[in-house]
């Protein structure tokens, strides 16, 4: 039903006012003091009434109106209107004149001065009224259609900042991957089917504007195995789930990029005193997310500029799929470094 009213919404809003117009004009009729008038009469007046308001009204909103248009030359438009309305008013005063009384002259109203004018005056309002409603619908398609281009243009820009996240993360994992060939680890299979399992959650799971919360933190989880091959499981790593996630949808890769960083720049073998810490936090629709991770005392400066815009990559898909619903909080010390989010789902 709302989709019959949405198509049809231009023709039902005419149709709204002209069965709106035709009981006005109908109970103006009827109740003129010290006349008698039949249902008949009533009725036949009030149809041609419409007809002829129909008849002016569509020939500016179909013809004149689109060529005023198309040409904006305003003498032009006044003359091509006042010509045909004039000589449809006289012809609508004579029929109007025969079907009263024949042209006896019995209903002296219909042969005034002030008739012609009132039925003039009447005819020209009704003919703007309609005309304005081709203009505030024009407008209404005009601003859909701007807020089309402006959806179509932050879901492009959505996918192109998601899609960045990829190459990334590959770069990250071939490195790893690399490394522990290179060091004819036999974690190596194990290392290749993790990586599957997430270039699948990557290529198809994550392809929906939302994805479930237990995806993606699995997405993390398989992340973080990753990341505990490479280390050799010396770099102690706490990652800590509160709270129901089940039927939470979520944007897909949203938290990763801070995982990352800590990884990065926060983490080595060679640092005895490296670790990490993820904790998220369900509470109703509330997710709170956060990484605190120590910090090197080396490179950390060197990097810093090349996570900042994975950073700024991440800020600009917040604001485009939860805006006003995240706050983002560092904290930059020293020795660690902390970061939570909060999102309203």
């Amino acid at each position: 039903m709302t989709n019959f009213f949405q198509r049809n919404r231009v023709f039902l809003l005419h149709l709204s006012f002209w069965c709106f117009y035709y009981s006005f004009y109908f109970y103006i009729i009827s109740s003129r003091p010290g006349r008698e008038i039949t249902w008949q009469r009533l009725l036949t007046s009030s149809s041609v009434q419409l007809l002829f308001a129909m008849l002016v009204a569509y020939l500016n909103y179909f013809i004149l109106l689109p060529r005023f248009i198309k040409h904006q030359k305003i003498g032009r438009y006044f003359l091509e209107f006042i010509v045909p309305f004039v000589l449809l008013i006289t012809l609508r005063v004579h029929f109007q004149r025969f079907l009263i009384d024949g042209y006896s002259h019995h209903e002296n109203y219909f042969y005034s001065t002030f008739y012609i004018v009132q039925l003039s005056f009447d005819t020209l309002l009704i003919t703007i009224f309609v005309g304005m409603l081709r203009f505030a619908m024009g407008w209404f398609e005009l601003e859909s259609s701007r807020k089309q281009m402006e959806n179509d243009k932050l879901t492009n820009e959505l996918k192109f900042l998601k899609a960045q996240i990829n190459p990334h993360f590959l770069f990250n994992t071939l490195n790893n991957l690399y490394y522990l060939a290179y060091s004819h680890s036999a974690n190596t299979t194990e290392v290749i089917a993790k990586l599957s399992q997430m270039m699948r959650y990557m290529i198809y799971d994550s392809n929906y504007p939302q994805v479930q919360l237990d995806k993606e933190i699995e997405y993390m989880q398989n992340y973080i195995a990753l990341e505990r091959l490479r280390l050799n499981n010396v770099v102690p790593i706490d990652f800590v789930v509160e709270g129901s996630t089940e039927n939470v949808l979520v944007a897909p890769l949203i938290f990763i990029t801070f995982l990352e960083n800590a990884f990065k720049h926060g983490v080595s073998t060679n640092a005895t005193d490296s670790w990490v810490k993820i904790h998220f936090q369900m509470h109703g629709r509330e997710c709170i997310y956060t990484v605190e991770n120590s910090k090197l005392r080396n490179g950390a400066d060197v990097n810093k500029e090349k996570s900042g815009f994975g950073l700024q990559n991440l800020k600009r898909r917040l604001e485009l799929s939860y805006p006003e619903k995240y706050t983002l909080k560092t904290d930059d010390q020293p020795n660690r470094y902390f970061v939570q989010l909060k999102l309203t789902l």
